[in-house]
Order: C-alpha cells, then sequence, then structure tokens
C-alpha cells in the first residue's frame, strides 16, 4: 500500500487506508465506465471517490516503474491546478506481488449545479450565452496558466451559478499537458465539445475579445471541432460493421 493524504486533510487517513471496502459499500455510482466514480459521506463531509480499473498485465509494470498511478497523477495534477478544479484530499495505490493492482484518488465534492453539456444540447436553456461567454473567459484563464486539458469535453466541466456569476471547475484531470498554448493548441481545445458551430462562434468571438488572436481563430476552432466529429463519426460507423458482421 502507497498512499498520500493532502495537508489539512489529515483527517480522512482513515477514509483513505480502508478505502476498498467503503467504496465497496456505496452501492450508488454516479459515473461508471473504464473507471468508477462514488460519492462517500465521511465525517459530515461529502467526497468524491474515483476507482481505477485494475491495469493490464503490462501497464501494471509500467505503473509500478515507470510512471505515476492515474491516482497518483490526478491528485499531483489537481495540486498543480489549484482552484481550477475541486479540492484533493489523498490518493493511495494497493499492490500485489509488488505490482500495481487498485488505486483511488478522492476530493472534495463541488456541489455543480450542471455541466456545459446542459446548454449546449438544450435549446430552452436559461442564459445559455452568457454561460458561453463565461466558458470561454475560463477556458483562456487555463490557457493563460499554460493548462490544457487533453479530455476537455462536456461531462469533465462543471459549473456551478454564484451571486450571478458561473463557477467553473475541471475533473478527470490525468490526462493534461503544462505549456505555453499556440493558437492551434488554443483553438483544439474546444474540439472535443460536440457543440454546434453557432455555439462555437460564440465561445472564439469571447475568447478574442479577452485575448489577441489572429483574424482566423473562429475558423481554426470551427476546423478542430468539425475534425473531430468527423473521426468519431467514423470511429461509430466501423463498430457498427463490426456489430453487423
Amino acid at each position: 500500500m502507497n498512499y498520500k493524504v493532502n495537508k489539512g486533510f489529515e483527517k480522512f487517513t482513515p477514509l483513505l487506508q480502508s478505502i476498498q471496502t467503503n467504496f465497496d459499500l456505496v452501492d450508488e455510482t454516479i459515473h461508471k465506465a473504464r473507471n468508477e466514480l462514488k460519492v462517500l459521506n465521511y465525517g459530515n463531509t461529502e467526497v468524491v471517490v474515483k476507482s481505477f480499473k485494475i491495469p493490464h498485465a503490462i501497464n501494471r509494470i509500467v505503473y509500478t516503474f515507470f510512471k505515476s498511478s492515474k491516482a497518483k497523477k490526478s491528485y499531483e495534477y489537481a495540486l498543480r491546478i489549484g482552484d481550477f478544479t475541486p479540492k484533493p484530499i489523498g490518493y493511495i495505490e494497493f499492490f500485489t506481488f509488488g505490482l500495481l493492482e487498485k488505486s483511488y484518488f478522492i476530493a472534495e465534492k463541488f456541489a455543480y449545479d450542471f455541466t456545459i453539456r446542459e446548454p449546449l444540447l438544450d435549446p430552452g436553456f436559461e442564459d445559455k450565452e452568457e454561460v458561453f461567454k463565461a466558458f470561454a473567459r475560463f477556458t483562456l484563464l487555463l490557457h493563460q496558466n499554460n493548462i490544457f486539458h487533453n479530455d476537455y469535453s462536456p461531462g469533465n466541466i462543471l459549473i456551478k451559478k454564484e451571486n450571478g456569476n458561473y463557477l467553473f471547475k475541471i475533473v478527470d484531470i490525468n490526462r493534461m499537458k503544462f505549456v505555453p498554448l499556440s493558437q492551434e493548441q488554443r483553438a483544439k481545445s474546444f474540439s472535443k465539445l460536440w457543440a454546434h458551430d453557432h455555439i462555437l462562434e460564440i465561445i472564439a468571438t469571447e475568447y478574442a475579445k479577452h485575448h489577441q488572436v489572429d483574424a482566423d481563430f473562429t475558423k481554426q476552432v470551427l476546423y478542430f471541432s468539425n475534425k473531430n466529429k468527423k473521426i468519431k463519426n467514423f470511429k461509430k460507423r466501423l463498430k457498427g460493421i463490426e456489430v453487423n458482421d
């Protein structure tokens, strides 16, 4: 077992050390795909626990000796990006025969009202244009801090309306880049939103109001978005062919 608890969150150490049992006792899952997320209540505080799936044989060796586990990386990245993500509490790794098996990352629960997905998809969403403009400014803040989220998709962008303003947090942060961003990289950031062109135009225009970009920035945003959609649709068609075969 290997674990670390963030400074100021030492009271969560017993939870971390017994996380496998505590995690299994909670029936309700808030997300389950490759990994699983659950909300646990500990000491009258709600926390989000992310359980990473057991790596395949080769990756067990890689994550044991050559790379940080996804749980450790999530924790370290959360410390690095600060208020852009819910506060990290800690991570823990479990080993079998000296190789990584299970790992967990724990963070404070952010009481968000919706994700960016809702205004993207709901035609009747209230003040959606203001949400998109606030989102553009938030993204610019990320970029100004040399943060590039490799999975900047709707479910990973949490939003809370507070005193008339919109507060954003990003999650699923174990795949990040910390580099000064070119205009092309800035434009690519919006490609996984799966947004309509007119929405992207609102976002790109607001972004350009607050940061000097070339005149073709909006065209670049649309280009990378449509390119990503074509790739995704092609993959879906391939899966359909495999199923029919």
